[in-house]
């Protein structure tokens, strides 16, 4: 009886306790909440639980935002990882390249990209990557035979390279074979549709387009590639500049101003919509735009000569003559090389001077000129007769 009874009561005994599987389901939904109210509550160290992003990956990925600097910055902690990491390698140098393109307080980019190429492939002769990134580099910074004979090295070690064979192509144009160009940007892109550098050789098929005087086709290719890569600002500039050659001033407009919303402080976007209107022949709108410019960037010889052009299509011919002096002391300065001044600076100036009746100023500018032109290869031309200006002869 009793061993009976005690058989009946066992199942009373159980009968408050949850089975396996019920305490399972417990447990798990424990820790949902818990790991939601980590979320919640300590986002720092939620963020510490992550697994930390790959460098390299990570500076793809900020390439494609059009953020240069976020690139550089992660394709050097992959670097310093591992030196001959080819990816990383390839994306710090385009970053560098297309910073540069982005303002002009970004110029010394191009050249840091070229050193910083160069010993990449130094270290490995023999990575297609490292090879790429030089050429690219190379024609970047105006080599256009060497950028291709480094090219067709990477490309003798993988054939179907997009940045190489894209760097091949670029070089070309630099030489002129524009039909080669485009024919060898296109092969770039079909080699692989979805690799990274398929950007450059997209950027690279509107370049060869438009070198063949296709500018419409060119620009609605950059705009394509602008749908895609909205935060590249480089392609704003190039999208305007293919608008203004086939006299679409509303799209260069457009292009510019997008840049602005993208980056208020940029310098470029302004001095480009100050010559826009230069060009327009609209200089009361030049002067806001280049007016910005020299402010933000007091140094600037381009931004003082459209202000003065400005100036002086308004026929305020004291202050075009003073603000074009400007420019041509700033040139001379900066020693910047005399086949790359802008000749305008000294010309304007002195037919200021010139309408002005201000012949000191007109005779110094002149003889600056000529003492300038003939000790370099200076394609202008600004010639009186030998006893000087006219108006100023005894």
């Amino acid at each position: 009886m009793g061993f009976g009874g005690h058989v009946r009561g066992a199942p009373n005994r159980r009968r408050g306790c949850l089975p396996l599987i019920g305490w399972l389901g417990v447990l798990i939904n424990l820790a949902i909440i818990a790991f939601t109210l980590r979320d919640r509550m300590f986002p720092t160290l939620s963020a510490w639980w992550q697994p930390a992003e790959d460098p390299t990956i990570a500076a793809l990925t900020a390439f494609e935002r059009g953020d240069y600097t976020r690139a550089i910055q992660e394709s050097s902690v992959a670097l310093s990882q591992d030196p001959t990491n080819g990816s990383a390698t390839m994306t710090h140098t385009r970053a560098l390249i297309y910073r540069s393109y982005v303002d002009f307080r970004y110029s010394a980019d191009l050249t840091d990209a070229l050193a910083f190429a160069a010993q990449q492939a130094e270290r490995a002769p023999q990575s297609a990557d490292a090879l790429a990134a030089y050429a690219f580099a190379l024609q970047a910074n105006g080599d256009g035979a060497t950028a291709a004979t480094v090219a067709n090295r990477a490309l003798m070690l993988v054939p179907t390279h997009v940045l190489a064979r894209t760097a091949l192509a670029l070089g070309y144009a630099r030489v002129g074979s524009f039909e080669i160009a485009l024919r060898e940007s296109q092969a770039a892109l079909e080699a692989d549709p979805q690799a990274p550098e398929a950007f450059d050789a997209r950027r690279a098929v509107a370049i060869s387009t438009a070198d063949l005087g296709r500018y419409s086709d060119a620009g609605d290719q950059l705009q394509t590639l602008i749908a895609r890569y909205e935060g590249s600002l480089p392609l704003y500039f190039e999208r305007a500049l293919y608008a203004r050659q086939v006299g679409d001033a509303e799209a260069a407009e457009n292009a510019y101003f997008a840049v602005l919303t993208r980056d208020p402080d940029n310098i470029k976007a302004r001095l480009r919509l100050c010559e826009l209107a230069n060009a327009l022949g609209q200089p009361a709108n030049a002067l806001g735009y280049c007016g910005e410019v020299t402010t933000l960037a007091a140094t600037l010889p381009e931004g003082w000569y459209q202000l003065g052009r400005a100036h002086y299509l308004l026929g305020d011919f004291t202050t075009a003559q003073q603000t074009l002096n400007r420019c041509s002391s700033l040139q001379v300065l900066q020693d910047v090389p005399p086949e790359q001044r802008i000749f305008e600076c000294w010309y304007l100036q002195g037919q200021a001077a010139e309408i002005r009746g201000d012949c000191n100023a007109l005779i110094a500018t002149y003889n600056q000129f000529q003492q300038m032109a003939s000790n370099s290869s200076v394609r202008e031309t600004w010639v009186y007769p030998p006893e000087g200006p006219p108006m100023c002869a005894p």
